[in-house]
């Protein structure tokens, strides 16, 4: 479940709700956020375009090898451009793994107002660059899987589709074997 939006938006709320449904039901399963890749397995990376496409990749490849013991991986991570999360949905098909592209849709206005690190009022304020949004393009997916509206939907709505999400593609799967 590859969980993508503008910071703020609510992938990692999204990403731990699904983790306890989906624990409290016997599920094995493990989240992948952002924040958290940027402090260990890519904290040598920046931000320009060639470092975010490679924190994807390093991301997905993280996934590819949690999802190959197992688990249910739920990655919350920008992953602003589309081509990158494209080239980790063709390695999950390469590898026969399912990749459910998730975009938590909120509008920048309703980030911007949430922001929780206050991020984006330091980067109109000059202190922050590269910011998703607001100096660095987001791009949205074409075609995703699922979209959570968590602008006007409550986290009990949007947490109940991505546990029907992953019920449906783990059943697709477990047709598969």
């Amino acid at each position: 479940m590859w969980l993508t939006g503008l910071p703020g938006s609510g992938k990692t709320t999204s990403a731990e709700y699904l983790l306890d449904a989906l624990v409290r039901e016997g599920v094995s399963a493990t989240t992948l956020d952002g924040d958290v890749l940027r402090e260990g397995i890519s904290a040598d990376l920046g931000f320009s375009p060639a470092d975010r496409d490679e924190n994807v990749r390093r991301a997905g490849e993280i996934a590819l090898l949690l999802a190959g013991q197992g688990d249910v991986v739920i990655v919350s991570l920008v992953s602003p451009r589309r081509a990158a999360r494209d080239a980790v949905r063709e390695r999950h098909r390469t590898r026969e793994v399912c990749f459910v592209e998730v975009h938590v849709a909120a509008p920048l206005a309703v980030c911007e107002e949430r922001d929780p690190k206050a991020l984006y009022r330091r980067a109109r304020e000059g202190t922050v660059a590269n910011m998703t949004g607001v100096d660095d393009p987001y791009e949205p997916p074409l075609t995703p899987d699922l979209v959570l509206a968590t602008d006007v939907r409550s986290i009990e709505d949007t947490g109940a589709q991505l546990v029907d999400a992953v019920r449906r593609t783990l059943g697709v799967a477990a047709q598969r074997s």
